[in-house]
């Protein structure tokens, strides 16, 4: 088994990682949240969180504030769970790397 087998593809990008990054610290975010939070341009985000959607690790939950519509996201349990198994390969990573 490779050292870097358990890096996921999905959050090479650093916006996917921010979004992952943000709905484990949060239980969920609005699009307008998540879009200052990572001072992002509408389209951006919206292509990464389907990506992230498509790949089941975020839950998209749309309904209307007053008038206004409203996206939230959540981190699913697969999402939090693959989310958690790249970290770790990442730390696991970075010690090997201090180890020699």
């Amino acid at each position: 088994m490779g050292i870097i087998d358990n890096i996921n593809k999905l959050f090479d990008h650093r916006i996917r990682l921010g979004i992952m990054s943000i709905l484990m610290v949060y239980e969920d975010a609005d699009f307008n949240r998540l879009k200052e939070l990572l001072n992002l341009t509408d389209g951006n985000l919206a292509s990464h969180v389907k990506a992230l959607e498509q790949a089941e690790y975020i839950l998209v939950q749309k309904s209307f504030v007053g008038r206004k519509p409203n996206t939230r996201y959540s981190a699913t349990k697969l999402g939090k769970a693959e989310f958690i198994k790249h970290i770790q390969a990442l730390e696991k990573l970075l010690n090997k790397n201090k180890e020699n």
